[in-house]
Protein backbone atom coordinates (compact mmCIF):
# COMPACT_ATOMS: atom_id res chain seq x y z
CA UNK A 1 0.00 0.00 0.00
CA UNK A 2 0.94 3.41 -0.86
CA UNK A 3 2.28 6.44 1.48
CA UNK A 4 -0.54 8.80 1.89
CA UNK A 5 1.29 11.59 -0.54
CA UNK A 6 0.67 14.30 2.40
CA UNK A 7 2.65 12.34 3.88
CA UNK A 8 5.31 11.73 1.47
CA UNK A 9 5.96 15.45 1.12
CA UNK A 10 6.38 15.29 4.66
CA UNK A 11 9.50 12.76 4.22
CA UNK A 12 10.73 14.81 1.80
CA UNK A 13 10.83 18.08 3.10
CA UNK A 14 12.13 16.33 5.82
CA UNK A 15 15.13 14.49 4.67
CA UNK A 16 16.08 17.66 2.53
CA UNK A 17 15.90 19.98 5.94
CA UNK A 18 18.30 17.05 7.57
CA UNK A 19 20.48 17.35 4.41
CA UNK A 20 20.92 20.97 4.81
CA UNK A 21 21.63 21.07 8.20
CA UNK A 22 24.27 18.04 7.67
CA UNK A 23 25.91 19.80 5.01
CA UNK A 24 26.41 23.31 7.01
CA UNK A 25 28.33 21.29 9.36
CA UNK A 26 32.07 22.91 9.60
CA UNK A 27 34.11 20.04 10.85
CA UNK A 28 36.83 22.59 11.30
CA UNK A 29 35.17 24.22 14.17
CA UNK A 30 35.79 22.23 17.19
CA UNK A 31 35.68 18.70 16.13
CA UNK A 32 34.52 16.58 18.62
CA UNK A 33 35.25 12.86 19.03
CA UNK A 34 33.80 10.66 16.30
CA UNK A 35 31.81 8.79 19.08
CA UNK A 36 30.08 11.82 19.89
CA UNK A 37 29.07 13.21 16.54
CA UNK A 38 27.74 9.99 16.12
CA UNK A 39 25.74 11.01 19.22
CA UNK A 40 24.78 14.04 17.75
CA UNK A 41 23.50 13.05 14.65
CA UNK A 42 21.68 10.47 16.30
CA UNK A 43 20.04 13.40 18.34
CA UNK A 44 19.27 15.46 15.22
CA UNK A 45 17.43 12.25 13.69
CA UNK A 46 15.41 12.02 17.06
CA UNK A 47 14.52 15.52 17.19
CA UNK A 48 13.56 15.08 13.32
CA UNK A 49 11.61 11.73 13.79
CA UNK A 50 9.67 13.12 17.10
CA UNK A 51 8.61 16.87 14.75
CA UNK A 52 7.32 14.89 11.95
CA UNK A 53 5.66 12.74 13.71
CA UNK A 54 2.88 15.00 15.17
CA UNK A 55 2.73 15.71 11.67
CA UNK A 56 1.94 12.75 9.38
CA UNK A 57 -1.74 11.59 8.47
CA UNK A 58 -3.53 8.74 7.83
CA UNK A 59 -4.02 5.67 10.24
CA UNK A 60 -1.54 4.45 13.06
CA UNK A 61 -0.27 1.88 10.69
CA UNK A 62 0.40 4.53 7.53
CA UNK A 63 1.99 7.22 10.26
CA UNK A 64 4.21 4.07 11.40
CA UNK A 65 5.17 3.21 7.99
CA UNK A 66 6.09 7.02 6.78
CA UNK A 67 7.78 7.54 9.67
CA UNK A 68 9.69 4.49 9.00
CA UNK A 69 10.85 5.77 6.09
CA UNK A 70 11.87 9.12 7.10
CA UNK A 71 13.80 6.81 9.61
CA UNK A 72 15.53 4.81 6.70
CA UNK A 73 15.88 8.17 4.74
CA UNK A 74 17.60 9.91 7.31
CA UNK A 75 20.29 6.75 8.12
CA UNK A 76 20.85 7.20 4.00
CA UNK A 77 21.78 10.75 4.89
CA UNK A 78 23.87 10.63 7.91
CA UNK A 79 26.25 7.57 7.23
CA UNK A 80 27.99 9.55 4.58
CA UNK A 81 28.56 12.41 6.72
CA UNK A 82 29.49 10.47 9.52
CA UNK A 83 32.06 8.93 6.89
CA UNK A 84 32.91 12.09 5.99
CA UNK A 85 33.99 13.67 9.68
CA UNK A 86 35.52 9.96 10.44
CA UNK A 87 37.78 11.00 7.10
CA UNK A 88 38.34 14.24 8.74
CA UNK A 89 39.67 13.41 12.06
CA UNK A 90 41.93 10.80 10.90
CA UNK A 91 43.99 14.25 8.77
CA UNK A 92 43.53 15.65 12.31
Amino acid sequence: MALLQANKDLISTGMKEFSILLNQQDMRDNPIPEEAMVIVVNDWMSFYINYYRQKMTGEQQEQDRALQELQQGLNTLANPFLTKYRDFLKTL
